[in-house]
């Protein structure tokens, strides 16, 4: 078996990278060629839970598992609120090959996904960046968004000012041609955005759909479970709204449970996977339109992101080898 480090997953699944695996392995979720079972969560104690996702792929072929602790507050412990590992095992007797840390895995493929649907949803002139939420995410997601668009002013909010105002100082070092701004409040920060990112630990929403405007592409992504929100109800009724997985969608998506429940919409109203319009399924409307991606966070990524991770270390002599 090959072990492999939250370092190595660093210096093997650059962003570039990742988004071009992502981009194929959606297009396969939404064809049907991977087996994805419903993400299993498990209480550990106050807001703590553990994750088990299982799925199998046919391109890249492989299949395996997550296992991950959702620790949200770690961020201020200066850890990832998602840790674990993700375990690889080959078809033809169905031994375990590979395991490697799930955190960093967990994170950029999180925010290659948000870049593949920025890249077939967002207007091409997409400039102007908000991210709400100022933890790892936020991080990767402006990355993300760089691979795919020509961002040139990046607004972050954060709900404490000290922590937007540190990650606008990181940026600023980590990309000097950008202008960054920050600031506390959501409805003033993602006024002429082109993009928006909600990247929250949030129960409820923070993003309301009166705040949009026309042209906008917004990217969902803190929220997993059924019982939290990062968005009302109105920003699935003014948005083209389009997602990673229906079954996870109908399942895990607070404000889409809670909206079919309430009647506020039905699920006609709700648009397609997104490998479905990477496969050529109407995507974005009209430059005035405003869409939306959902992102639950399906296996058939991490399997994937690992898989790559995987063939590079293996071809570069990466990792160490271990035995049971």
């Amino acid at each position: 078996m090959k072990i492999l480090s939250n370092a190595d997953v660093a210096e093997l699944l650059p962003m570039a990278e990742a988004i071009d695996v992502i981009d194929t392995t959606m297009r396969g979720v939404s064809d049907g060629t991977a087996q994805l079972p419903l993400r299993h969560v498990v209480p550990v104690g106050g807001a703590n839970m553990m994750g088990v996702m299982s799925g199998s792929l046919a391109e890249p072929s492989c299949y395996g598992v997550k296992l991950v602790s959702l620790f949200p507050g770690n961020p201020d412990k200066g850890l990832s609120g998602h840790r674990g590992a993700v375990v690889l095992f080959e078809a033809e007797t169905g031994g375990a090959v590979a395991m490697m840390d799930a955190g960093l895995l967990t994170a950029i493929r999180t925010a290659a996904a948000s870049a593949v649907a920025t890249r077939a949803l967002a207007r091409p002139d997409a400039e102007r960046l908000t991210i709400i939420g100022t933890g790892e995410q936020a991080e990767h997601h402006l990355a993300a968004m760089l691979a795919v668009r020509p961002i040139a002013h990046v607004h972050i909010v954060g709900r404490r000012a000290e922590k937007a105002a540190a990650m606008a100082v990181h940026a600023g070092h980590a990309y000097p041609a950008l202008v960054i701004t920050h600031g506390t409040d959501v409805q003033t920060g993602i006024k002429g955005a082109d993009i928006i990112c909600t990247v929250t630990n949030s129960a409820t929403p923070v993003l309301q759909g009166a705040w949009l405007e026309p042209g906008q592409h917004v990217n969902i992504v803190g929220s997993s479970v059924a019982s939290k929100r990062e968005v009302d109800a109105d920003v699935v009724t003014r948005c083209e709204y389009f997602f990673d997985y229906r079954p996870s969608l109908l399942a895990q998506a607070g404000e889409i449970v809670e909206g079919l429940k309430a009647g506020a919409f039905t699920e006609s109203d709700l648009k397609s996977e997104i490998g479905s319009v990477l496969n050529g399924a109407p995507g974005r409307s009209s430059a005035q339109a405003i869409t939306a991606y959902r992102s639950l966070g399906v296996v058939a990524q991490d399997l994937a992101a690992a898989q790559h991770v995987l063939d590079r270390a293996v071809a570069e002599g990466r990792g160490q080898d271990a035995s049971f």
